[in-house]
């Protein structure tokens, strides 16, 4: 008998391949998906009684290519179906002719799966959508409930995807080299929203969205696979590696998100974060920096930091600068501010971002840490201006909560600056004035 677990384990794994595989052959989404769950039935009820075979991929392109052919027939009418002792299980046909499968065309597959569902068509949310229900196979309900939407908007928006994709009479040939190159950016970039929607709504108390951070990790380790000297993939892995490695610690018992220099360090998954800090090692011997691997390189700084005490904030404006130049956006910009504020002072950092506002008057980070530069220079009122605006443009309770924790601990540290200075002699704070240095 096979072990249970092991199948599920086999269909996950080869889901990519075989919707690959299927997509090139029948050249229609639904099709294709609905071949490969015909195939994955089969194999529950084959698998157990004959054994697992070489390659489960290979086994679920051919009884999914089967299944799809038979369903195709019924529909035109035009063929009658096999007679029973062909498409019987007990010899197991599927078996004999996967060790015939070249797996060469497995790259190709994956890629032309991938790329479809980053049609430049589809808006980024149904890009996103399209890859977890085709080629993560996450259910309709479950992609809904990592989105916050109902379960019937999720359906629908993935039925539009498919729709925009049919109407645009989309090329199934393998892209060329060059097509390759600039689509596989939107590939990375769909693999890392999908990290993104995951960590940003990580407090939830069910790990739904949790689940997302699995499945773009998932999905960077299969890039890798078929682009393993590729630089920039390495920097997209080791990035998500690093940063999804400190979730266990990212969250109190009461779902309340702790910030980063608060975190148990201990709690970190150090093996991700082996796996990471490997990763951005080899990707530097290729010479070529791109922003994944600055992003990734930033994340290792922390990762290697025994204490927030010992994070090279120095490094980090560094590499920030160097992100600004291969990629500049505002929001880098702010993300360098955070580093500045570390080695030059609050002041610093604001006045580098206060010219970001009007580009960033819908982002609640921008307000979030012009309040915390401003509680910081003791402009307490403008400061909660700032906070109310970052409340007000949070997407989760669990970003809410983070600003009033910045608010709760920036007011603390404030008053307890006051106090000591109240409780100094006046010669005392003049000599020592020039020393004074904000401690976060």
């Amino acid at each position: 008998m096979t072990d249970a677990a092991w199948i599920n384990t086999a269909l996950v794994t080869a889901r990519p391949q075989a919707m690959g595989a299927l997509l090139r052959y029948f050249r229609d989404l639904d099709t294709a998906e609905e071949a490969y769950q015909e195939a994955c039935l089969r194999a529950l009820r084959t698998w157990p009684t004959n054994g697992p075979p070489r390659d489960p991929a290979a086994w679920l392109i051919f009884a999914g290519r089967n299944s799809g052919i038979d369903a195709k027939r019924r529909e035109k009418k035009q063929e009658a179906l096999p007679d029973e002792d062909q498409i019987s299980d007990l010899e197991d046909a599927e078996t004999a002719l996967a060790d015939r499968l070249d797996g060469q065309h497995y790259r190709d597959d994956i890629l032309r799966l991938l790329f479809i569902c980053c049609h430049p068509e589809l808006p980024a949310t149904q890009q996103i959508a399209l890859a977890l229900r085709v080629v993560c196979g996450l259910t309709v309900k479950q992609i809904a409930r990592a989105f916050l939407v109902g379960e019937a908007a999720m359906e629908q928006r993935i039925t539009r995807a498919k729709a925009r994709i049919a109407k645009a009479d989309m090329p199934f040939e393998t892209p060329g080299a060059v097509d390759r190159s600039e689509r596989l950016a939107a590939v990375t970039a769909m693999v890392y929203l999908i990290f993104n929607e995951g960590y940003s709504g990580g407090g939830e108390s069910d790990g739904t969205r949790l689940q997302l951070c699995d499945e773009a990790i998932r999905l960077a380790r299969l890039l890798l696979r078929l682009f393993p000297s590729e630089p920039e993939i390495m920097g997209l892995t080791a990035l998500i590696l690093l940063q999804h490695s400190r979730s266990p610690a990212r969250f109190d018992t009461n779902r309340q998100l702790i910030l980063l220099e608060d975190q148990d360090r201990r709690l970190w998954n150090r093996q991700m974060i082996a796996e990471g800090l490997a990763l951005i090692d080899k990707s530097a011997r290729h010479h070529q920096a791109g922003s994944y691997q600055i992003q990734a390189a930033i994340a290792a700084v922390h990762a290697r930091a025994a204490t927030p005490d010992d994070t090279n904030w120095r490094q980090i404006d560094f590499l920030y600068s160097l992100l600004e130049e291969i990629q500049p956006s505002p929001v880098v910009t702010l993300n360098r501010a955070v580093a500045v504020s570390k080695t030059k002072g609050p002041e610093a950092a604001l006045a580098m971002i206060e010219p970001l506002e009007n580009r960033l008057s819908g982002y609640f980070y921008f307000y979030g840490l012009r309040g915390a530069l401003l509680l910081k220079l003791g402009r307490a009122k403008e400061a909660h201006c700032a906070f109310d605006q970052a409340i007000a443009l949070a997407n989760t309770a669990a970003e809410a909560d983070h600003i009033r924790q910045n608010i709760d601990r920036l007011k603390a540290e404030s008053e307890q600056r006051t106090s000591e200075l109240k409780n100094k002699p006046c010669q005392e704070d003049d000599d020592h004035s020039s020393d004074h240095a904000p401690t976060h």
